[in-house]
This record gives structure tokens, C-alpha cells and sequence, in this order.
């Protein structure tokens, strides 16, 4: 993995890590934003949806965080970030850390930006997308 993109992609999950979603200076203008799965997926395109999404997600909760656990190479441009969620629900009160809370990031990193970013609420699933079924290293 190239020295810069592990250090964008540190940096990005640094803020995270804090509950700070604000920063976009990492993310290349036409992003393209995933949600895989989790409460509320969907796609959307540029800075302007990233926002939208991000903004109607957090809406929910209370102290969201994401935490890396471990940072995977998948090739040149991807980086697998495996993650924790935290945060309490604004209306059930609920925390995160009481249900399924290990999930991933998929970050496709060229020219120093972030231009795609794929967000998994469910790590076993991200793990079957990205792995062939005989390809057990990214599972261990």
C-alpha cells in the first residue's frame, strides 16, 4: 500500500474516530458514496449527496463513531478498513455496541483523493464482496 493513501485513509478515520464527519478535503468533487447495507442504503454521487447522506444517517444518533480495528491493501487504489460503530440512538436510547456493531469501509484512493467510498454495517458481508469464495486471506 502507498505511504500516502494509508495516511489519507488514517486521517479520514482519525476524525471519524472523534465523531468529526465535517472535513470533505479528502474526497475528490464527483465521489461516488455507498451505503452496502445497514438501515438506510443507497448510492449517491458527488460532495452535495455525500452530505445529504451523511447528514440524514447521523440525524439518528447520538456520539457516532466510527473505529478502525485494522487496515487491509487490497490492490494499488482500494483499502479495506475494517471498523466498530458506536453512538446511542436519539430516540430509542439504544446503544450501538448492544447490536451488531463490526462493519468495513472500502476506499478507492487515486490522485491523493478518495473517489469512491463504500460503507458495509455489516463486515461479513463486505468480506463476501470483496473476496472470490476461494480466497480466504481477507476473511481471517
Amino acid at each position: 500500500m502507498s505511504e500516502e493513501n494509508l495516511n489519507l485513509v488514517r486521517s479520514i478515520f482519525a476524525a471519524w474516530e472523534r465523531g468529526d464527519f465535517t472535513s470533505t478535503e479528502w474526497a475528490q468533487p464527483e465521489i461516488e458514496y455507498v451505503i452496502a447495507d445497514g438501515p438506510s442504503p443507497g448510492t449517491w454521487s458527488g460532495l452535495a449527496g455525500m452530505a445529504e447522506a451523511e447528514r440524514h444517517f447521523l440525524s439518528g444518533w447520538k456520539d457516532y463513531r466510527v473505529e478502525a480495528d485494522e487496515y487491509r491493501e487490497l490492490d494499488d487504489e482500494r483499502v479495506l478498513v475494517l471498523v466498530h460503530f458506536r453512538g446511542r440512538g436519539k430516540t430509542s436510547g439504544l446503544e450501538l455496541g448492544q447490536i451488531a456493531t463490526e462493519g468495513a469501509a472500502v476506499l478507492h484512493v487515486r490522485g491523493g483523493k478518495v473517489t469512491k467510498l463504500v460503507l458495509y454495517y455489516e463486515r461479513d458481508r463486505a468480506l463476501a464482496d470483496l473476496a472470490p469464495s476461494s480466497d480466504a486471506e481477507l476473511r481471517e
